[in-house]
């Protein structure tokens, strides 16, 4: 296994001012992260509105923060498409830019058998010189990977692991019961990702993290170590902030509260997506300023 690639991984937002990328948020918000210890992150996934990027966008940003934290550093970078030759192309592109893999979406809106699932993930992994991670999120998507799709597509020499979105914990087990120990398995679901620690999972990548890195970091390896009972105890405190990240799509909240806590210059979305509703702004308040981060 890529020991590189276990732990927790920010998928990180983007930061925007007057309609363009806020390049010094983006700087501030990375010091962030890495100051408070997250094993690495996550560039252009849907919590960085990637459907938003364009390809001048996505490059810069990647290659600021590779400047920022090292070639050591594991980055992650979002290549997923609905069109098997486009995510081809942007894989090949995050090979070129130093990306440690490539995180690939389950095609989304066209609603493909799994056999052509199947099919473009091959043909990604044929030709990307970097691993590719696969991400099963049926809420976004649609279609979702079966567990026999996910089995074989294990089994592909270039394909090193899964983020699995699902939250379905019966689902989850089924799956990593004849996944080989070495394929890695990471979580995509901030609710349920402590008993999917429990499953045996490696990791995740989180939209949480965005906040409070160094806390999800320390719950995954108090998990890892053993030390269950604990954690779910002192994660359980922090229920209402991570319901509170989807009162409207996700990165709407979790952008707001960035802004709240001063980490990001404007809580800015791109259209069709927009900033938090007003309605929203009280009640969310309390919830940082229920768990201390405010």
């Amino acid at each position: 296994m890529n020991s590189k690639l276990k732990g927790v991984f920010s998928a990180l937002i983007t930061p925007f001012d007057n309609g363009e990328v806020d390049y010094a948020s983006l700087e501030k918000l990375v010091d962030y992260q890495v100051q408070q210890g997250i094993n690495g992150l996550v560039i252009n996934g849907t919590t960085a509105e990637s459907p938003t990027l364009t390809s001048a966008e996505v490059k810069k940003i990647f290659s600021l923060v590779r400047a920022m934290v090292g070639i050591q550093f594991p980055l992650i970078l979002g290549t997923g498409s609905n069109s098997t030759a486009k995510s081809v192309e942007d894989t090949k592109k995050a090979a070129e830019l130093g990306a440690d893999a490539a995180l690939v979406v389950v095609p989304y809106y066209n609603k493909p058998p799994q056999r052509g699932i199947i099919q473009h993930y091959k043909s990604i992994a044929k030709n990307s010189e970097v691993p590719v991670i696969m991400y099963n999120v049926p809420g976004r998507t649609i279609t979702a990977m079966t567990a026999e799709t996910i089995w074989e597509l294990s089994e592909i020499k270039n394909i090193l692991g899964i983020k699995e979105a699902s939250g379905d914990m019966s689902f989850d087990q089924k799956v990593k019961s004849k996944l080989q120990n070495d394929f890695v398995f990471l979580s995509g679901d901030d609710g349920t990702y402590i008993d999917f620690l429990k499953l045996g999972g490696h990791g995740i990548i989180s939209v949480m993290s965005n906040i409070i890195p160094q806390l999800t970091v320390d719950w995954t390896q108090a998990v890892m170590s053993g030390s269950v009972n604990e954690t779910e105890a002192t994660f359980k405190k922090f229920k209402g902030l991570i319901d509170g990240m989807y009162v409207e799509a996700n990165p709407i909240p979790v952008k707001w509260m960035l802004y709240r806590k001063g980490l990001i210059k404007s809580p800015e979305m791109r259209l069709p997506l927009m900033a938090l509703d007003s309605s929203f702004h009280a009640a969310t308040e309390k919830l940082m300023l229920e768990v201390g981060l405010l």
